[in-house]
């Protein structure tokens, strides 16, 4: 029974291991929900036309509707309002709707700027694709032509190229999305065949059981009957030769039946041990799978608690940790306090100097502020150019402190874009939990009193 109680804790890990490949998956789908969004997002702005059929994109992420058909179809259409764009002369009144300033050029420096814009989009395409590439496994030649697509997007020149491979990256995306729930299914499958294996092994063990309890009964009542037989002859007989000769008879058979059912056991017990082999094979081969399936799903766990640019803990780390903290506040009542920090005039870099500065301040103030924590402490970027940070065992003024020294530290970075040195800083609000807090209400303190730093001129730490 022992040894059946064992076997079904190896089902359940099975099952679990299952669990864990599924919520591997949703992460990887994650991770390229999120170069969708940021990819639609860096193509905004071309026509109202296209700026809708993204919208729609963005909108069934967020719902979570994904049918391929018709995302297939979404991409036709996408593709023929590029096409448009492409064709389109741009004169008259919708002219004056895409003009950047209050004149708009003409001619062959219309020509240019949009040139501009479109390489500058196909630019941050490619880099987005480098850090999807990253986080994702692909076939080796679909990772190959994408490779080969992000180097194209990254460097040519000619529109028409780059316009056809912002074409092939949705098809990447689908084939990465395909890929892994082909991988989770085929997983399934396998599991699926080495349980029915497994349930085909206790079945056959449990007619062995069933058929040793049969014989013992048979072997019982033979043996009952032969020896109730022995003592009829022996209160009836009246000739001891002959009587001699009927317990005899009734021993042999006796005999007989031991003999046939040792036999019938041995050979039970041969099946059992060669059975017995086997499972062990199949389950140490499972232990092995499972080994690599977990330490796969640890990998893939910490890619999707990961951001992809900065490498600090993202949004959904942040939200464990901050359930952890808070628990532990609720049993300790040690002193927590919570910072939420937003670089300053982020967009103005982006649009001076590029997402690609933008992206180098983002990584290089992370960077900073985490090589400035105590282990204890905890840094993650929440969206955008917001960090959020839990400071354990440390209380308001003290967190305040901590916090300005980074505001500090990070105002006196040297940072040159195109040349010129350019000087960025931070705000700031810091909060304290305090008694009938709730997990997000601290932040929410923090929040607004980042939004009084803001508006008394930036570049500031305020507590709540």
């Amino acid at each position: 029974m022992a040894s059946e109680e064992s076997w079904k804790d190896k089902y359940l890990r099975e099952l679990d291991e299952a669990e864990q490949r599924e919520k591997q998956w949703l992460a990887e789908r994650n991770v390229l929900e999120r170069m969708l969004v940021r990819t639609s997002l860096a193509s905004e702005g071309q026509t109202p036309e296209l700026d809708n059929l993204l919208n729609r994109l963005r909108s069934d992420l967020r719902k979570q509707k994904f049918d391929i058909d018709a995302w297939k179809t979404l991409q036709d259409q996408i593709d023929k309002a590029i096409t448009r764009l492409d064709e389109a002369e741009p004169k008259g009144p919708e002219a004056d709707t895409q003009a950047v300033a209050p004149e708009e050029p003409t001619g062959s420096e219309h020509d240019i700027a949009e040139e501009g814009h479109r390489l500058r989009i196909a630019r941050r395409v490619g880099q987005l694709l480098g850090l999807l590439l990253n986080q994702v496994s692909l076939e080796p030649e679909v990772e190959s032509q994408a490779r080969t697509l992000q180097q194209t997007l990254l460097s040519s020149n000619d529109w028409e190229v780059l316009r056809e491979g912002l074409n092939q990256v949705a098809e990447l995306v689908i084939e990465a999305v395909t890929r892994s729930q082909r991988e989770f299914e085929t997983f399934l499958k396998r599991l699926d065949e080495r349980l029915e294996t497994l349930r085909q092994h206790f079945s056959e063990q449990s007619d062995a059981y069933a058929s040793r309890h049969d014989d013992t009964a048979t072997l019982d009542r033979e043996i009952r009957s032969e020896l109730s037989k022995v003592s009829e002859d022996i209160q009836h007989s009246q000739d001891l030769q002959s009587l001699k000769q009927s317990v005899s008879q009734r021993l042999e058979f006796i005999g007989g039946a031991l003999e046939r059912f040792c036999t019938r056991d041995a050979e039970r017990e041969e099946m059992l041990a060669q059975q017995l082999n086997a499972m062990q094979e199949k389950v140490a081969a499972m232990e092995a799978h499972s080994e690599q399936m977990q330490a796969q799903v640890r990998r893939e766990r910490e890619r999707a608690m990961t951001d992809l640019l900065t490498q600090l803990p993202n949004r959904e780390a942040w939200q464990e940790r901050l359930s952890f903290e808070y628990n532990r506040w609720q049993r300790y009542r040690h002193p927590l306090s919570v910072s939420v920090i937003d670089i300053d005039l982020f967009k103005k870099i982006n649009d001076s100097f590029g997402h690609k500065a933008g992206d180098r301040v983002l990584q290089l103030v992370a960077r900073e502020m985490k090589s400035r924590l105590r282990s204890t402490d905890f840094i993650a970027r929440f969206g955008g150019e917001e960090f959020v940070l839990l400071l354990p065992e440390t209380g308001l003024e003290a967190a305040r402190d901590v916090v300005e020294q980074f505001r500090e530290h990070v105002g006196k970075l040297p940072f040159h874009f195109g040349g010129k040195p350019v000087s960025i800083t931070f705000s700031a609000g810091v909060s304290e939990f305090r008694d009938g807090d709730a997990e997000d209400t601290v932040f929410d303190r923090a929040d607004r009193a980042l939004y009084q730093a803001k508006d008394a001129g930036r570049n500031q730490v305020m507590v709540d």
